[in-house]
């Protein structure tokens, strides 16, 4: 702790964004940066407090939050730096997409404003690059070892990047024409611009790691192929497939899953040209968004940006409470209410409503209709009960609905039945305390193996099963010399 009154004498401060007027004009970044100088009193509000929850229990990687802010207050950012990568491969990334649970565990934010632990982590990776402190790291020797990771998301680009500076060799293969997963194909350009993406691929590569791209396993390659050439397989294919609203006229055109609209805005600023009869966009049209999380938010922000006449978001849920109820204390992240950057610039928000029926006239979507819910909470706020209010329907006019309610599990592909791979209740891929699943060798790491979940919690768990592979590849490699040793010739 560099400044024992810090958090009395300095309030919380962000980079500032664009003007609202601005930004959804294009599809560029929307927050800036703070000066060296106002970073620097933002890190010196981080206190002695004794017990640092923000990175035993908010950060899922375990970032050394206290100490990195240590650092940056005293100027010594290529050691905050170093302090920052021993838990986190990809800090940009973290540090724009994060919804920062740390900061709803600091302790400044059990009554003040938390530290700004997202704004420093990503301005100290960024003071890193610009200051040539990021640089790769190859293996100074080879193992011999050969890896698969099947999917290019957070998690197997971490498990990659561990991997090859280990030594071993590994290949990445990707069903899509370029690396990233998510990553690349599923946030809005506004809160990651490809650069910082493609910056950091262009590390691995240099590392060592190999990447396939448009190679989808289970029908280009086969499981039993993966089983042959390689020592290890990590699989690593996200939880793709999503939640279904099955509703009377699901079927009618304007209903679709949010992702395949946000792949295809990512698309085109990318330079690729939509097939017109794929082509899904929100120019000029009445657009309601179901669902609630970052996805549906990004939906709206995607639609605005693309000229929608109006954009409506409805959630079932109760209207959440503006202070933490009982059931939710420190701590946990605030089930309050929040308002994201894409519902600021301009959307109807409207709560308690269920989804009866999408309406339509010649197969096109023209409504939505609704129900109102009357929700009873118990006093400590926790989760109620409801009942539809009676003679309360309505119809919302709609020319596309973006349905937005959550994923279930990883699809169920050929790779994973030609390796007879075994699954949860919840559909995931089913593995054991070494991150392995019922084929030795193959191991499952991120969504495929935990459900939908954050990146800082994918790029863990892909740290987490390289440690587990390079324990594996050691463990055999000893088993094979004991036995050319003891067994008699």
């Amino acid at each position: 702790m560099g400044k024992p009154t810090g958090f009395l004498e300095t309030v919380r401060k962000t980079g500032a964004k664009r003007l609202v007027a601005d930004r959804i004009k294009d599809f560029n970044a929307i927050e800036g940066d703070l000066s060296v100088a106002e970073l620097e009193g933002q890190a010196s509000r981080c206190m002695d407090c004794g017990i640092p929850t923000c990175h035993f229990y908010g950060c899922p990687v375990k970032n050394r939050i206290p100490d990195w802010n240590d650092m940056v207050y005293r100027g010594h950012w290529k050691a905050a730096l170093k302090l920052l990568h021993s838990t986190n491969n990809f800090p940009e990334f973290t540090g724009r997409v994060c919804p920062a649970p740390c900061e709803s565990a600091c302790t400044l934010s059990i009554n003040q404003n938390a530290v700004s632990i997202k704004q420093i982590e990503k301005q100290i990776v960024e003071r890193g690059w610009e200051e040539g402190y990021i640089k790769p790291q190859p293996a100074a020797t080879k193992t011999g070892r050969r890896i698969a990771i099947v999917g290019s998301g957070p998690a197997g680009l971490a498990a990659a990047q561990q991997l090859v500076r280990k030594g071993h060799e590994v290949i990445v293969f990707e069903k899509d024409d370029r690396i990233g997963g998510m990553l690349r194909y599923g946030i809005p350009d506004y809160k990651i611009e490809r650069w910082v993406l493609d910056r950091r691929l262009k590390q691995l590569k240099e590392e060592g790691v190999i990447f396939e791209t448009s190679v989808n396993v289970g029908i280009d390659i086969s499981g039993k192929y993966l089983l042959r050439t390689f020592d290890a397989v990590v699989v690593s294919i996200g939880a793709q497939v999503p939640r279904d609203l099955v509703i009377p006229g699901r079927e009618l055109n304007g209903v679709n899953f949010a992702i395949p609209f946000l792949v295809q805005q990512n698309r085109r600023v990318a330079g690729d040209v939509i097939p017109e009869d794929e082509v899904i966009t929100a120019t000029g049209k009445h657009v309601v968004v179901i669902g609630g999380g970052d996805t549906g938010s990004d939906c709206i922000g995607t639609s605005i940006r693309q000229g929608a006449a109006s954009v409506t978001h409805i959630y079932y849920q109760d209207v959440p409470p503006k202070r933490r109820p009982l059931c939710n204390p420190w701590p946990e992240r605030p089930a309050i209410f929040k308002t994201s950057t894409s519902q600021e610039e301009g959307c109807e928000r409207f709560w308690k409503l269920q989804t009866r029926e999408f309406v339509g006239e010649g197969g096109w979507l023209t409504g939505v209709k609704v129900v109102e819910l009357d929700w009873t909470r118990p006093e400590d706020g926790s989760r109620g009960t409801f009942t539809e209010i009676p003679n309360s329907e309505k119809i919302l006019r709609a020319d596309l609905v973006f349905l937005s309610i959550g994923f279930q599990h990883c699809e169920h592909s050929p790779l994973l039945v030609d390796l007879k791979l075994e699954y949860n209740k919840k559909g995931s891929i089913q593995i054991d305390e070494n991150m392995m699943t019922k084929v030795p060798g193959i191991f499952a790491a991120g969504d495929a193996e935990l459900g939908a979940t954050l990146v800082v919690d994918a790029i863990f768990r892909g740290r987490q099963v390289a440690e587990k592979v390079d324990q594996y590849l050691i463990s055999e490699k000893t088993a094979r010399v004991e036995y050319s040793i003891f067994t008699p010739r």
